[in-house]
């Protein structure tokens, strides 16, 4: 996926002097004021460290991006270690992940203390009426944009897209197989090679806050089903943040049932309104699951496979990062995944159009965000839970 172009002039060679001290108060402002989504987030990191400040090649930016795309976990997070490990190694690769989530991080801890807190009062529900309606709006039109980038003109791949999110709009549920499999797919039309290389105890000794959602206080099997669920969404998920809603969807609320439908999309709305990495919104799920431990360890779960892939996996990445074999499993899994995105857009859509008045507010939305340009989805999130606090009142 390559990021729209900036009109800040090129510079001439990378700043082989910048410091990982640099990279972590430039990944710090990132996830703190980095509005946008993944695209918007890679070509702030175009714009900020190729252009402006030449700390990265644009050879290397283009191999990071590259990267990000093969390897499992939200693009704009894995992009950003490695451009730490470029300068840092395993070192720079955990201080720039942990720089762009950290911000965003706390932020949602904060926004979900405050939903735990409050979430039953009338103005809140009234505002999330309007909010969940323009969520679906931003789902579609991020699903479009992916579209485009990423398929082009190739029937495979929209093939690929259109089976993928027709089974995921009638199952309601994203098959991890079915989007592996329009790797392999892809793989094989290309003609390449088919190779392919005593907690409950000490719960019990924490305070009950700290592991307290929505459903009381968290044992230690909950905590453990926490970690070990967005560790497979971390490990498991390709492309964009967003790419991990149709996984989280199927876990959290139909099978352990952990958030209802509305719940769901505003854990959703919550990682739109802030800045940094859209996938922060697992914090979210795990705070109102088994509070603010859960959160922290959602956190972690999906953060961690993507850290380890960086330190592992960069070294050698070069290497192959050229072979039909590798691109084409890429481009499949990137199809396939934008699919079940546009797909699980159709299943929420169902929860959150109820009536005329979302119905118009999700248009108005995607309408908005298709034709303003440079519209930052926080105001559209904004301004429809004001529409909807008007519409009870």
């Amino acid at each position: 996926m390559t990021p729209p172009a900036r009109d800040a002039p090129p510079a001439a060679a990378p700043d082989r002097g910048a410091t990982v001290r640099g990279l972590w108060w430039y990944f710090v402002r990132l996830g703190t004021a980095g509005f946008g989504g993944p695209v918007a987030l890679v070509g702030y990191m175009q714009r900020d460290l190729v252009e402006a400040r030449g700390w990265v090649s644009e050879a290397e930016y283009k191999e990071g991006l590259a990267f990000s795309q093969l390897a499992p976990g939200p693009l704009a997070a894995q992009l950003a270690m490695y451009i730490g490990w470029l300068r840092g190694g395993a070192r720079g690769a955990t201080i720039a992940g942990l720089g762009f989530v950290l911000p965003s991080f706390l932020m949602v801890l904060a926004l979900s203390a405050a939903y735990v807190r409050v979430g039953a009062m009338t103005w809140m529900r009234e505002a999330f009426y309007g909010v969940g309606a323009a969520v679906i709006a931003i789902i579609a039109r991020s699903a479009y944009k992916l579209a485009r980038v990423t398929l082009g003109r190739d029937a495979l791949l929209w093939g690929i897209f259109l089976a993928n999110a027709v089974a995921t709009a009638l199952t309601e549920s994203e098959i991890v197989w079915l989007i592996l499999g329009g790797g392999v797919l892809a793989v094989a039309a290309r003609g390449a090679s088919r190779r392919v290389r005593g907690a409950s105890a000490l719960v019990l000794a924490l305070p009950p806050w700290i592991v307290t959602g929505l459903g009381g206080a968290a044992g230690g099997e909950q905590l453990a089903r926490v970690l070990w669920f967005f560790a497979k969404a971390g490990a498991l998920v390709f492309g964009s943040g967003l790419a991990i809603v149709p996984f989280m969807y199927r876990g959290a609320v139909e099978e352990y049932r952990w958030l209802t439908d509305q719940q769901f999309l505003d854990a959703v709305a919550v990682s739109m309104i802030t800045p940094g990495p859209v996938v922060i919104t697992v914090a979210f799920v795990g705070f109102l699951a088994a509070g603010p431990l859960g959160g922290a360890l959602a956190a972690l779960g999906v953060f961690a496979p993507v850290h380890l892939s960086v330190v592992l996996f960069a070294p050698s990445f070069r290497r192959v990062s050229q072979q039909v074999t590798v691109r084409a499993f890429v481009a499949g899994v990137t199809a396939a995944a934008t699919g079940a995105i546009a797909g699980v857009a159709l299943v929420l859509g169902q929860r959150a159009i109820v009536d005329v008045p979302t119905a118009v507010i999700a248009l108005g939305a995607l309408a908005a965000l298709l034709t303003v340009r440079r519209l930052p989805e926080p105001a559209i999130i904004g301004i429809a839970g004001v529409i909807g606090v008007l519409l009870h009142r």
